[in-house]
């Protein structure tokens, strides 16, 4: 599991990117937390060598999911340790009908901020996946989402109505907002799925904190996410899916298929608009519903793609993703949480596809 244990002092050594412009020489772990001054036990350190980062975020994801719904526990254990090995070592769980929460006491796997259970419209939404629920209940299921989460609560801001046979946008903005301001009354965060145009502007304005994939937002909705701070996490190598769900879907909705390609097209011109009018972007896979799990990396290498400069788009998954979740980077005194390559990853990112060293709670993983 590990080459050595958490309270055996750590050295690495090399280019410890504190921050994207603070770069180290090196840094200390011991009893699992990292010191930039020598500590006891030093003589007998385990060395590290390489360019050091932040355990990578992947801010949407779904442990204890696959395509069918609820996953046991050793289904779960091997998607957090495909994330492990990838060097997320921080994971926002944007939804999932199974309890990980065991996941909390063991050390050699990542961690996780739950968003609850998404929360849905009858037959809106995947099957197995959300609590189905009308709009009038909307408020009460928040709530509970939000005391049974850490932080986050998921809404499904829309989805294919097949009376209509395109997206559609699923709660009338008045339980929305209602809903919202009771989320954050209980110190949550909400964010919500959204393909299409049509929600955006009703979410941010009730108060929503986040928008997850956000491949419908344009000209006229792009400044009021800049305006009130509401992030997004686009899932692009998810997005990267949808022409295949549209060649699906295009007998009996082809409305729905033909807006699912429109969506596909403009994906990079979007994510990009959004960058550069201020919009706060994060870096999430989507995996655990029909995706795998460790895709952090291509999506990191998705956003650069779409015109995010290399050093931005590596803080999406780094430092700017930790801050944005309120954990720690290579602080004093932080959890040694952290991933080492052989070259820096600021002038490539590809570099992230190959760790040269994971260190989870001071553990030399591999």
């Amino acid at each position: 599991m590990s080459d050595h244990k958490a309270s055996q002092v750590l050295h690495v050594k090399g280019r410890v990117l504190v921050g994207p412009e603070d770069v180290r020489d090196e840094l200390w772990v011991a009893d699992g937390r990292i010191s930039y001054g020598r500590p006891p036990g030093a003589d007998e350190a385990v060395t590290v060598t390489g360019w050091a980062l932040p355990g990578l975020v992947d801010a949407h994801c779904h442990v204890g999911l696959d395509h069918h719904g609820a996953v046991d526990a050793a289904t779960s254990e091997r998607q957090a340790l495909a994330d492990r090995e990838a060097g997320a070592l921080l994971l926002r769980d944007a939804g999932s009908p199974a309890d990980t929460r065991w996941i909390d006491d063991r050390e050699d796997l990542p961690k996780i901020i739950r968003a609850g259970r998404h929360i849905a419209r009858p037959r809106r939404y995947t099957r197995n996946y959300a609590h189905e629920i009308e709009p009038d209940e909307l408020v009460a299921y928040v709530a509970r989402e939000a005391r049974r989460g850490d932080g986050w609560v998921k809404l499904v801001g829309d989805w294919i109505d097949r009376e209509v046979g395109d997206l559609t946008a699923c709660w009338p903005r008045e339980e929305v907002a209602a809903a919202i301001a009771e989320a954050h009354r209980l110190g949550a965060r909400v964010t919500a799925h959204c393909f299409a145009e049509d929600s955006l502007r009703d979410l941010v304005e009730a108060g929503i904190d986040c928008i997850e994939h956000a491949t419908g937002l344009t000209e006229g909705t792009i400044p009021l996410f800049a305006e009130r701070g509401v992030a997004i996490v686009p899932t692009l190598v998810n997005i990267a899916t949808f022409p295949s769900l549209a060649d699906g879907g295009e007998a009996k909705f082809p409305r729905w298929s033909a807006h699912m390609r429109r969506l596909h097209e403009r994906r990079y011109d979007t994510v990009r608009a959004a960058y550069d009018a201020g919009v706060p972007v994060f870096v999430g896979t989507d995996a655990g519903g029909v995706l795998a799990h460790g895709l952090v990396a291509d999506e990191v290498a998705e956003l650069v793609k779409a015109g995010i400069p290399a050093v931005d788009a590596l803080s999406a998954t780094a430092w700017g993703a930790r801050r944005w979740l309120g954990r720690p980077v290579l602080e004093e005194g932080a959890p040694a949480d952290l991933v080492v390559y052989d070259e820096d990853p600021r002038a490539d990112v590809r570099v992230l596809a190959a760790p040269r060293r994971v260190v989870l709670n001071g553990r030399v993983i591999g």
